[in-house]
């Protein structure tokens, strides 16, 4: 059974990804001594304290002030789970921006009309795709660790119906493969050439690699999603999303729940006003704060004690913010 979730990014091997250059702005040699100056106790504390991290990378006003690769591998593809939702979230605001879809109220079943016979129950037929996006379908789904396995789209839409579609959030590793079904047929196009033409060449991405059954991509790949939200969905002056789209992402569509306990947009979990990110299970995370105008992103080898320690966001929210703080007022400018 294809799992449409790794297919999103699980590009063609023989793929070249063009115009292979960062976003990010260069950097002086005073700039880089200040960066340096601010972020030297976060290398040794994640060297010392924090063994669960494996990889950082920082971006502040548009440049590359701090990364970290504990074996020493920029280059590496690291397995980022669940931050794939949040780039499935940014796929769609590409195909909104090329009108292959035309709103996120449009009923899913106006794109998909064979899946009406597959759910008896009157409520399944107005799912829109915001429900979707939103984690509140509702569908009968009980996964507080959020570690479920996806269903086939046909078999998790055939799911039984728990609420009203908007009433309430559970989160569901199943609504992504139904997202990328509606976007393929919307498209007339596999999910995988979307990708790759819409978002990750236009990213200039490193092709993603998919090992047992994981997703795997470039730290700094991670970051320029959270640039791209930051630019309002532009990239390198053009425009791969509708105006304001980034606004509905991260406006709270709900207070959410497990497994992150924390108000809920659209595949992007939201902190408070100022703050949202992406969130893959382990400690993959990529994290935006908008008044330093600052983006993390941040890998953790995976185990069960690692997913209570929680180091990433502690990383973030203890060492990482402080020194971009301490950055962000240095003399020089950012």
């Amino acid at each position: 059974m294809r799992n449409i979730i790794i297919c999103l990014l699980l590009l063609a091997g023989t793929i070249a990804w063009a115009h292979d250059t960062p976003p990010w702005r260069p950097s002086s040699q005073e700039q880089q001594q200040l960066d340096a100056a601010a972020f030297q106790a976060v290398d040794q504390d994640i060297t010392d304290k924090f063994g669960d991290v494996q990889s950082v990378v920082v971006i502040q006003k548009g440049r590359k002030v701090y990364e970290f690769y504990r074996d020493g591998q920029p280059d590496t593809l690291r397995e980022v789970h669940s931050v794939t939702k949040s780039a499935l979230a940014l796929l769609v605001g590409t195909a909104l921006q090329r009108g292959q879809i035309s709103s996120l109220d449009q009923p899913v079943l106006d794109l998909m009309p064979e899946w009406k016979a597959l759910n008896a129950d009157s409520r399944a037929s107005s799912i829109t795709l915001r429900h979707l996006l939103s984690m509140t379908p509702g569908f009968d789904v009980d996964d507080p660790t959020g570690t479920a396995p996806a269903l086939a789209p046909a078999a998790a839409w055939a799911r039984p119906m728990g609420a009203a579609p908007g009433q309430r959030f559970a989160y569901d590793n199943s609504v992504p493969s139904i997202v990328a079904a509606v976007l393929e047929r919307a498209a007339g196009r596999p999910i995988e050439d979307l990708a790759r033409d819409q978002l990750f060449t236009p990213l200039a991405m490193r092709e993603p690699s998919l090992l047992r059954g994981r997703l795997s991509m470039r730290t700094e790949d991670m970051a320029k999603l959270g640039y791209l939200m930051r630019q309002d969905g532009r990239w390198a002056d053009q425009p791969l999303m509708p105006p304001g789209f980034v606004a509905q992402i991260i406006h709270p569509e709900s207070s959410g729940g497990a497994p992150v306990r924390l108000p809920y947009g659209l595949l992007w979990w939201v902190a408070s006003r100022n703050t949202y990110f992406a969130s893959g299970h382990g400690g993959q995370l990529v994290w935006v704060h908008t008044p330093l105008d600052l983006i993390v992103a941040v890998t953790s080898k995976v185990s069960p004690q690692g997913v209570q320690r929680g180091e990433a966001l502690k990383l973030v929210r203890e060492r990482v913010f402080p020194a971009a703080q301490r950055r962000f007022s240095a003399t020089s400018a950012p």
